[in-house]
């Protein structure tokens, strides 16, 4: 077992978010999950990520707040409390905290390919 303690997670800065932070809670270069990991992303308001994708299967878990996901397409997921989405490898999607408080989101992710 692998226990992190919340004031000893490290900083993970994500290349194309912005009034973000989000924290490394679990992952292999600890001793946690070897296929996937899970950080903690705070959305300040108007904050999100830039559209892009990743070659990693993802899955989104609202904690607190509200966060809109879009998809390539122009589809939109608004995700509150305790809502979920999965986003398959590959797949272009961008994120905004439209909303006027911070959001909290768990990330569990593989790590795709490089």
């Amino acid at each position: 077992m692998v226990e992190v303690k919340f004031a000893d997670m490290p900083v993970h800065n994500v290349v194309g978010h912005f009034g973000n932070v989000t924290y490394k809670m679990q992952h292999k270069e600890i001793g946690g999950p070897k296929e996937f990991w899970v950080g903690l992303s705070y959305f300040l308001p108007g904050g999100g990520a830039e559209m892009s994708a990743s070659s990693a299967e993802r899955v989104y878990v609202v904690v607190s707040g509200s966060v809109t996901v879009i998809s390539e397409d122009g589809k939109e997921y608004t995700l509150n409390p305790m809502d979920s989405l999965y986003i398959p490898p590959g797949t272009k999607r961008s994120i905004i905290n439209r909303s006027k408080e911070p959001a909290a989101m768990l990330v569990v992710a593989t790590y795709g390919q490089h």
